[in-house]
């Protein structure tokens, strides 16, 4: 009632139905772990398609088995995983910038590719990185004291430069204090670097600048002092990462019209005066530097952003070297020499990142495995909410069998402990009915109601092969098989059959008979099959501790998953219950909340029964709950359910009739 009645009218009290609403948690969400060409290190990254798995781990690469099963997984019908990448030795490629380039002692930032994740720097290593560049530039609104970044990262394709991202930061500033400090506006945004100043000496107003990249002119006066036409000029070709290899100096000729007197009207006489010295008889790398030369007239004329030239070279050649230096001279007295005299200094033309390296390749079971102090490996994942389904494939190839074990075996416990699934694969020699049966024999340590096995592997296309067809272990593509499953038909429903359709699978690496499959099947080993008019399909169900010997309760996959799932949702919907008054109350609430979340999943067909009585029960009332539990603050909730068994042997009588019908 409310809590005072002084005044005649009508009181308005709303209470509480009871009624807390379970909802049922996602079923197929699924984990890689492997090497990748790039990726945050020991970092579980959420991919919501194949694409995003191409943007932050590089796509598919021959020596990352994961990759081509991430793919699969994906084109199965699988909407949601996550994706570790476990390196060893790899570095991440970096660069130190600097304020002026005759100063390289005084830093102002490092620059390392990686990401911010979860609101810290992430490593990005491997020789990926070795193809950023950045570049500098003081076209802002305040040139004197903020500068703009460029960040791009390429590729060399059919011997072309492609620009695969790009990034632009501009009116950045060395202030700490300000709202546009450079290293925190970067490292905010950027997908491609990080700038860290660990270790570095406090930067001091007036606050520095990095180099501009390129050769940029000294203040130009005003009014326009131009050179006399038919001016010389010398371009001086260098690189800094050798600086023995000098060209010699090219001479040219600065040509104008007649009316040209403003230095916005000369920059493009300047620019095709260098153009021109890209003679045939130079090597490809300078010839391209000057025939794809660019100028740049920077700045308002102003007292407080003076004019001012830079000059940079083309970047069309595949053999670019981003540590080119162009020295450029007008042959003209002071102050007709537009800026650029023997003092001035050239910088590169751009700073390029360098000593990204992938490491050791394949990764060892370390790797995979891990740390859970660190979270590293697999427990990388304990950052992530919610994972079903776990594809380690680079497990099943490594050199020792003892090895492999070792990583199965802890992921096995891993996902117990997580109310998840393991899908494991067999490796690449086990390719025929003897070898497979071995193996199950030799690796029976394995079993477990949480994991499952498949034989034989597939073969797929490789992209970066000619799409060549490569054998990988069968667990992204029945991953996605799973997906597929519960989206269309519910957890409960065996992932096999002949609507089990195995999609991108071109081949099976061994072609089993029906007599094979019924070596395999009760030694709880799930066959993939050909048959003709339904493609290559799964034909099996059962987890590892699905053996006939075994005689276990948990003998099929949909029954292991879908209890799986039930625990998994009343774990999640009932948290409710915690310091909630121990009685008759709260234990009729929880009968009730999760008897509709029970007589949903019947609702559904995902118990056998005619009836909720036959199909399942919820338990909680003094019996379950004793004084003794109550005084220890604990309910006891008792869940039951009849699952549906999947029908694996379908056996028809027939029986002819003799005599006459009639």
């Amino acid at each position: 009632m409310p809590s005072a009645l002084t005044y005649p009218g009508v009181y308005i009290e709303e209470r509480s139905s009871g009624v807390r609403t379970i909802t049922g948690v996602a079923t197929s969400i699924a984990a890689f772990i492997d090497s990748f060409p790039r990726g945050p290190l020991n970092e579980a990254v959420q991919c919501l398609s194949y694409a995003d798995f191409e943007r932050n781990f590089g796509g598919i690469h021959t020596l990352s088995e994961a990759s081509y099963g991430i793919k699969q997984f994906f084109q199965n019908g699988g909407a949601e995983c996550w994706v570790v990448r476990v390196a060893q030795n790899a570095i991440e490629a970096n660069i130190v910038v600097n304020d002026q380039p005759s100063a390289p002692a005084d830093p102002m930032f490092r620059v390392l590719a990686g990401r911010r994740l979860r609101g810290q720097i992430a490593t990005d290593p491997g020789e990926w990185g070795n193809n950023v560049r950045l570049e500098v530039d003081y076209d802002t609104s305040a040139p004197t004291e903020t500068f703009n970044l460029s960040v791009s990262e390429f590729v060399i394709e059919n011997g072309r430069r492609r620009i695969l991202r790009s990034e632009v930061f501009r009116n950045l500033t060395m202030n700490e204090a300000a709202p546009n400090y450079a290293v925190d506006t970067v490292n905010e945004t950027s997908q491609i670097v990080q700038l860290d100043r660990t270790g570095m000496a406090p930067v001091i107003a007036p606050f520095p600048r990095p180099a501009v990249t390129g050769t940029a002119g000294a203040d130009l006066p005003m009014p326009a002092q131009i050179p006399a036409n038919n001016t010389p000029i010398t371009v001086t070709v260098s690189n800094d990462t050798d600086p023995a290899v000098v060209r010699p100096p090219l001479p040219g000729v600065l040509s104008y019209p007649a009316g040209t007197n403003t230095y916005a009207a000369l920059r493009p006489f300047i620019q095709a005066a260098i153009r021109a010295l890209a003679v045939p008889a130079l090597d490809e790398t300078v010839r391209s530097l000057l025939a794809g030369a660019t100028v740049r007239l920077l700045g308002a004329g102003t007292a407080a952003s003076p004019f001012r030239y830079v000059v940079q070279g083309g970047r069309g050649s595949p053999d670019f070297l981003p540590g080119s230096l162009i020295d450029f001279e007008v042959g003209a007295a002071a102050p007709n020499n537009l800026g650029f005299a023997a003092a001035i200094t050239p910088n590169v033309q751009q700073y390029s990142l360098v000593d990204g390296d992938d490491g050791v390749l394949p990764v060892d079971e370390n790797a995979l495995t891990g740390s859970a102090l660190s979270k590293t490996g697999i427990y990388a994942l304990d950052d992530v909410d919610l994972v079903n389904i776990l594809c380690i494939p680079a497990a099943a190839d490594l050199d020792d069998a003892v090895n492999m074990r070792t990583v199965y075996e802890q992921a096995t416990a891993y996902m117990a402990a997580r109310r998840g699934f393991l899908l494991i694969d067999i490796p690449s020699a086990t390719a025929t009915l003897d070898a497979m049966q071995t193996w199950m024999m030799e690796n029976d340590s394995l079993r477990s109601r949480d994991a499952a096995v498949y034989f034989p592997r597939t073969f797929v296309p490789d992209p970066v092969n000619g799409n060549r067809l490569r054998s990988i272990g069968a667990s992204g593509t029945v991953a996605g098989l799973y997906a597929r499953t519960d989206s269309t038909r519910g957890v409960w429903k065996a992932p096999a059959g002949t609507d089990a359709k195995l999609e991108n699978v071109q081949a099976l690496t061994c072609a089993l008979t029906d007599l094979q499959n019924g070596a395999l099947n009760p030694l709880g080993i799930n066959c993939l099959r050909t048959f003709p008019g339904y493609s290559h399909i799964s034909w099996g169900a059962r987890t590892l501790d699905g053996a006939d010997a075994l005689a276990s309760e948990w003998k099929y996959i949909p029954i292991r998953r879908l209890a799986l799932f039930i625990e998994e949702s009343l774990f999640r919907g009932t948290k409710w219950v915690v310091f909630e008054p121990n009685d008759e109350p709260l234990w009729a609430q929880i009968r009730l909340n999760v008897g509709v979340f029970m007589n949903g999943l019947f609702r559904r067909g995902a118990f056998q029964g005619k009836t909720q009585q036959e199909a399942f029960f919820v338990k909680c009332d003094k019996e379950t709950t004793t004084q003794a539990d109550r005084n220890l603050g604990i309910v006891n909730i008792v869940v039951g359910f009849a699952p549906l068994k999947p029908a694996e042997f379908v056996v028809i009588t027939i029986q002819q009739i003799a005599g006459d019908l009639q």
